[in-house]
């Protein structure tokens, strides 16, 4: 695909990693064909771009590479284990890939960490907080998350937390005893917050079930 694109297109200049799926099982429910395909799309995947196109953008020091990741590569909840660690491991990734590039003295390379709440795209539909808070921190709109993803990229910058709150809440849980951010996590109601979606996708996989006959 990397050399179809190269044909076609020409040489990529900003590489954007953005494809994510999430299995919406738990752990002890989850097939295990789900879990691998969850860390291939999320952070395998990124290993394999990267590899494709950076050799170019060293060549002429010049580039951006973009990583779309998620507020659950910097702290997590309940349920969603497999997803957690692939967008923890692919935030671990793009910070090991920016300081080799800064090692390397290859400053016309840029990188930028996108991080956004849950996004109203449907991945995660039915994930509720406290009904108290959710007015507070509703679900971002897609074209706003595009928007301050183009703004970091832009200007250059190294990582971008949308909402703003997102910055809090890593800062809280770095400094923060465990039970306290237990305690955090309760309050706002994402201890847990994705049940609902867990349990709709569950309640989905039934209904098929049943109307294929299975």
């Amino acid at each position: 695909m990397a050399e179809r694109v190269r044909k076609e297109v020409g040489e990529v200049s900003v590489l954007v990693n953005n494809a994510g799926v999430v299995s919406g099982h738990h752990l002890l429910e989850c097939p295990d064909e789900l879990i691998e395909r969850t860390m291939m799309v999320n952070c395998h995947a990124h290993f394999w771009t990267t590899k494709a196109f950076l050799p170019t953008m060293l060549e002429i020091n010049h580039g951006h590479i973009v990583t779309v990741a998620s507020s659950l590569g910097l702290f997590s909840t309940a349920g969603v284990e497999d997803y957690c660690a692939s967008k923890f491991g692919v935030v671990g990734f793009h910070e090991s890939l920016s300081h080799e590039l800064k090692a390397a003295e290859k400053d016309g390379i840029k990188t930028t960490l996108v991080c956004p709440y849950l996004v109203d795209t449907g991945m995660f539909r039915g994930c509720r907080i406290r009904k108290e808070i959710e007015p507070f921190l509703p679900p971002l709109k897609p074209d706003y998350c595009v928007k301050q993803a183009m703004k970091a990229i832009l200007t250059d910058q190294p990582m971008i937390c949308t909402p703003r709150l997102m910055y809090i809440v890593t800062f809280m849980k770095s400094i923060l005893p465990f039970e306290a951010v237990v305690c955090m996590y309760r309050f706002l109601g994402a201890d847990k917050c994705m049940y609902p979606f867990i349990a709709q996708r569950k309640q989905a996989t039934n209904n098929n079930e049943a109307k294929n006959g299975i």
